[in-house]
């Protein structure tokens, strides 16, 4: 069987320019090897630093960063011993987070995924061996905190902007350090893995304070932060996510399965979830119908921060009538649609020509859209696009949805 990027090309001759290949659906067929991966430049990398860059951040985002295994690691214990094999963690990478800031409306602005990089004790020298074992060097303990964060590239200057508005007297620095640090991913089918470990098993032999890959040695010397694929924070299918030097090829990644970035945003598509800016309406998403909750981006345990009320009131009320889904394009045959249909546009019930929801991302034949679950999940229904009747939309149920989602709508279908 040819590698699955060399399948991908020659699909790419059978269907129009511009369009996707077809083998990255939700559900790929089990003897597709399904793993790529991409840099992931609609990302840039923003660097909070300082003694208070953690509880700044808390404060404001939409996700709990105190408690759990990302606050706590990185230094916030009591001094330790580290263990006496020189290649061996101390204790593992921190989880990153993902997390959302609102406007004080409880409107989406921003996401961004969080890193806590691991502390220089944890890093091995420019010889793959550990600095030194026994006590914490001098001066960790009071060494200042740092967060790494992707967000969205299109949206950096006016994040950064925003961000520093916020910090009035806290002790933060906040810059821009996408031209030394790059976002990739990981995903597809087989990088799936749901074990409790915070890294990718292939990974785990490889980077800062693990064991020693001499073939990944030359892209670890120099890189004074450490690089791991981490298990991204919000769907184990959704596979590994990593921030790493800008000038590197992060490890395991094949010259023949790195893909374009479009690869990856169909594979979000198929599977009903947005990122950035673009796909989540700045200023105008509800955060709870673009599903960020089960994302695990809202925490509904900790204080206040910004936007909190009327998350907090929606989140109670236990009602969310419209949410984003997946959808594919279809022709009356039930032939799939390439680039026929663009953002904005309406979809709508054809029997009633009442509109249920709006298109808000379009790549190939798939797109997402904010939908009334009524309508969309009524079994028989036909919708369609307003401005273009050639165009049937056919609305999923992602499998990663909880079932008390559409719990209502599942039993009155039953009646009905």
């Amino acid at each position: 069987m040819p590698p699955l990027a060399r399948r991908l090309l020659l699909r790419h001759r059978h269907r129009p320019r511009g369009g996707l290949p077809r083998s990255l659906h939700t559900s790929p067929p089990a003897a597709d090897p399904g793993v790529l991966a991409c840099r992931l430049s609609s990302r840039a990398v923003v660097r909070f630093g300082g003694p208070e860059a953690l509880r700044f951040l808390h404060s404001l985002l939409t996700n709990d960063l105190l408690s759990g295994a990302f606050g706590s690691a990185a230094g916030a214990a009591s001094p330790q011993r580290y263990a006496p094999t020189p290649n061996a963690p101390a204790r593992g990478p921190a989880p990153p987070a993902y997390a959302a800031l609102l406007t004080p409306q409880g409107r989406f602005l921003y996401d961004l995924f969080l890193y806590r990089p691991p502390p220089r004790s944890q890093m091995l020298d420019r010889t793959g061996s550990a600095p030194e074992t026994g006590e914490r060097p001098a001066g960790e303990e009071g060494e200042p905190q740092e967060v790494l964060a992707d967000v969205d590239a299109a949206e950096v200057d006016e994040l950064l902007a925003c961000f520093k508005r916020y910090r009035l007297r806290s002790k933060v620095e906040i810059d821009n350090v996408s031209e030394n640090f790059a976002c990739w991913q990981r995903f597809g089918l087989n990088v799936v893995h749901t074990e409790p470990s915070t890294q990718e098993p292939e990974a785990q032999s490889i980077g800062w304070g693990q064991g020693v890959d001499h073939a990944g040695e030359s892209a670890a010397q120099g890189n004074g932060h450490g690089w791991q694929w981490l298990k991204d924070p919000r769907l184990d299918y959704l596979g590994y996510r990593g921030i790493f030097p800008a000038d590197t090829i992060p490890p395991l990644v094949e010259s023949d399965k790195e893909a374009d970035e479009r690869h990856y945003q169909l594979w979000r598509i198929e599977n009903g979830i947005a990122e950035g800016s673009t796909e989540i309406p700045k200023g105008e998403a509800i955060p709870l119908e673009y599903n960020l909750a089960g994302l695990n981006a809202i925490s509904f345990e900790k204080g206040c921060y910004i936007g909190q009320e009327l998350i907090a009131r929606t989140h109670h009320r236990g009602v969310i009538r419209k949410r984003l889904m997946p959808m594919k394009f279809v022709d009356e045959k039930g032939q799939e649609l390439e680039q026929a249909v663009a953002p904005g546009s309406e979809v709508v019930d054809e029997a009633s020509g009442k509109k249920i929801g709006t298109v808000n991302t379009a790549l190939g034949s798939r797109g997402m859209g904010l939908l009334r679950l009524e309508e969309a999940l009524k079994q028989g229904s036909t919708l369609g696009i307003s401005d273009n009747r050639d165009v049937r939309v056919q609305a999923f149920k992602p499998d990663w949805w909880p079932a008390e989602w559409t719990q209502m709508l599942d039993q009155q279908s039953a009646v009905a």
